[in-house]
């Protein structure tokens, strides 16, 4: 993809992430819970990602900050593998509202309909950056 293509999709994903947060519901306006993203992440992500494994989408622990497609052994759809974005709160926000918005051809089919609920598991995931120390 031409790099004036990505530029307008990430352009497009920006403000289609800052209309929502202007229109959304007045939950959306209270500060993001991680324990709710916790909750959320569990019941609506899990059945494809985990925080450590690749499942069918790629492990999330180390997902914010982290280049777009360059999860270790994990095989992404070519827009993902060739996207240039790091994964941060904004762009993670784009991804839950419409994947296909911020990465023409992703293979990921799942929307998180609410700000309040894509804010809380953003929150969850932001909070997972470290991995634990096993003993």
């Amino acid at each position: 993809m031409p790099a004036f293509a990505m530029r307008k999709r990430w352009l497009v994903a920006s403000l289609w992430t800052a209309l929502l947060a202007l229109v959304g519901s007045p939950v959306a306006a209270q500060a993001p819970s991680a324990a709710r993203g916790q909750t959320l992440f569990e019941a609506r992500c899990t059945a494809c990602h985990s925080l450590d494994a690749n499942r069918v989408g790629p492990a999330l622990r180390t997902v914010v900050g982290r280049k777009a497609g360059t999860a270790k052994v994990y095989e992404y759809s070519p827009g993902l593998a060739g996207a240039k974005h790091r994964w941060n709160r904004h762009m993670l926000l784009a991804w839950l509202t419409d994947p296909e918005v911020v990465v023409l051809g992703q293979r990921m089919g799942y929307r998180v309909e609410a700000a309040a609920d894509r804010a809380d598991i953003v929150a969850y995931l932001s909070a997972q950056r470290k991995k634990p120390d096993y003993k």
